[in-house]
């Protein structure tokens, strides 16, 4: 394996994890990927032996146990580790299931809590905590009202888990994408559009026009994020959050 360390990838069968765990690749590290999809997994792992297939279901408790087996067969420092599972659509604030809200929390929070504490051992000093979240969380709508949620509380336990893992030399950090240009995105805006008797690229429009320039953000775009935060100078960013909206944040703070 590669003597440089290892990253831990959580959602790496999704749209941006597994943008995430190519980019990380590519950087020579080792990537212990994690998703419940064991068939998915195995297929990356035997296209790559340096993907090492982890299946686990990172909202259910033991999936601590399955991550630290991994990483420690692995044997190297955990360089990396990126909480990128989606969330389920939950639907707008006038029609979400107020249940659901705390479904989403733990999903998103107590994965990378669960993540963080399994592989607790292997972290170092230079090593980062990387949480995706998204630009709903400082940017309040009702049309997303659990990703808004759940992404303003991940700002927070970021902001803890900077104020823990500093003393240590590990640093935490948040990427808050705009809308993603992915198959999921185009989903919702397809069944939005449905509703409204629109076509799909009217509604699409309508979030590329929360940027000023008129555009989504791109998958790769957040990869290449992760892999600028591996730099040792990127140390100065700890605790804060990266916002690859395309300008579309309006707020000062």
């Amino acid at each position: 394996m590669n003597p440089g360390g290892q990253a831990l990838v959580i959602g790496a069968t999704g749209s941006v994890g597994g943008a995430v765990l190519r980019r990380l690749r590519k950087e020579g590290l080792t990537v212990v990927a994690v998703a419940r999809s064991a068939e998915t997994l195995q297929a990356l792992s035997a296209a790559d032996p340096g993907v090492i297939a982890c299946p686990a279901d990172i909202g259910a408790e033991d999936c601590g146990e399955r991550i630290a087996s991994s990483c420690g067969e692995v044997g190297r420092p955990v360089r990396v580790v990126v909480q990128a599972a989606g969330l389920p659509a939950s639907g707008p604030l006038w029609e979400v299931n107020p249940a659901a809200l705390g479904t989403l929390v733990s999903l998103k929070l107590g994965g990378l809590l669960r993540a963080v504490r399994a592989v607790d051992p292997l972290l170092q000093a230079g090593s980062r905590i990387i949480a995706i979240g998204g630009h709903y969380g400082s940017e309040p709508s009702p049309r997303t009202c659990g990703a808004g949620v759940t992404n303003a509380a991940l700002a927070n336990l970021v902001r803890q888990l900077a104020d823990h893992y500093g003393p240590r030399g590990v640093t935490a950090h948040l990427i808050a994408p705009g809308p993603l240009d992915t198959e999921r995105l185009r989903r919702i805006a397809a069944a939005e559009a449905e509703t409204r008797d629109l076509g799909i690229e009217c509604v699409l429009d309508e979030y590329r026009r929360h940027s000023p320039l008129g555009r989504l953000t791109e998958v790769a775009e957040v990869a290449w994020a992760i892999a600028v935060l591996l730099a040792p100078e990127a140390a100065a960013l700890h605790g804060a959050t990266l916002a690859l909206d395309s300008g579309a944040r309006h707020g000062l703070f």
